[in-house]
């Protein structure tokens, strides 16, 4: 497997912004449009990343689209996702809503930003976080349900005449505190129910954000394996974090080694050798923003080097019999481990 293209999300280059800091850790920005950002962006980053991804309609519209991709050269946008989270008429769902004006205006939102994605040939990434509930008791569940999957079908279908990809992408919490959509049974579940209506999904897949996963204690190569499996492997959002919230730490912060797995489960399965890419999604809160960016690629490509250096065979042995001392073994001689001390393991 060659080296796989490459984006980011702009989103890690504003203010970044919490609950307990409203204005964000670097208020030096808040000013800067979302074209002077994009430009940011690819003027620290072009020589590492291949392109970039944005919100809709809050980072890439209509009036703006054509600036960014002009300013962002040799850069492209690859991506584009549903910004639906960040409308306070949306507070109570936007596809999912109790008002049918606002669910139809979602909608209609959605097919905009695929109409846009066609215009630019970029994917659509659905992160649906606004769709759920805060309580017990709040939903009816099956009503709320049927309204999910039928505001994400119109948008798949509206995709598919488009020729549009679209990449559904799960989480546990935040901003709703249940999301209807919240792991990768979920996720499977949202996809097959579409198909079962009739809908020819043939242009949905996955996205994986890996600290998504995590939340949830999903292991990263199991669940790419498993989707590739499907034929959904779609996209990766990678990060890391310490696992009870979403932080969208660089690379290879912390869980080294899930994230050396994925990267072995990844050229196990070919990924990219479709035209997949690997994207980031940061939130780089306190550090420099084009700094983590470029450490985190760096990292990654470290850590798939590693995995590159791997005894395939000898590691294939060592799993057929479940023998993780083995296993472990292949994975530390390939980390750098003198080969005297990985005998001495052995006795």
């Amino acid at each position: 497997m060659g080296r796989l293209k490459s984006s980011i999300g702009i989103w890690a280059f504003g203010t970044l912004g919490t609950r307990f800091l409203l204005a964000g850790y670097h208020p030096q920005v808040a000013a800067e449009s979302p074209l002077n950002r994009a430009k940011r962006a690819a003027d620290g980053l072009s020589d590492l990343y291949d392109g970039l991804e944005f919100h809709y309609p809050g980072e890439i519209d209509e009036n703006n689209a054509q600036q960014i991709v002009d300013a962002i050269k040799p850069m492209r946008v690859y991506a584009i996702a549903t910004g639906s989270h960040t409308f306070p008429k949306h507070g109570r769902g936007a596809l999912t809503s109790p008002d049918a004006a606002i669910r139809d205006e979602a909608r209609a939102m959605n097919r905009r930003a695929i109409d846009l994605a066609a215009q630019l040939g970029a994917r659509l990434i659905i992160w649906p976080g606004i769709e759920g509930y805060n309580y017990p008791f709040q939903a009816d569940y099956t009503t709320q349900w049927q309204l999910f999957l039928d505001g994400i079908g119109d948008a798949v279908s509206h995709a598919r005449e488009k020729g549009v990809a679209i990449f559904l992408e799960h989480k546990n919490s935040e901003p709703q505190m249940k999301i209807y959509m919240r792991d990768i049974g979920m996720t499977l579940f949202t996809i097959h129910a579409l198909g079962a209506r009739g809908l020819d999904v043939s242009n949905v897949a996955v996205n994986m954000d890996w600290q998504h996963l995590i939340m949830n204690g999903e292991n990263l190569a199991e669940y790419a394996e498993l989707l590739a499996m499907q034929g959904l492997l779609g996209h990766q959002h990678a990060n890391s974090g310490w696992g009870q919230f979403d932080d969208d730490n660089i690379v290879g912060a912390t869980r080294f080694m899930e994230t050396l797995e994925m990267a072995r489960a990844l050229r196990k399965v070919g990924y990219g050798e479709k035209g997949e890419w690997l994207g980031m999604d940061l939130y780089p809160y306190t550090e420099d923003q084009i700094g983590a960016a470029r450490q985190s690629l760096l990292q990654w490509e470290f850590i798939d080097g590693v995995a590159e250096k791997l005894d395939e065979a000898t590691l294939r042995d060592a799993q057929a019999q479940k023998d993780a001392l083995a296993a472990y073994r292949v994975v530390y001689r390939a980390l750098g481990m003198d080969p005297e001390m990985v005998r001495r393991a052995t006795r």
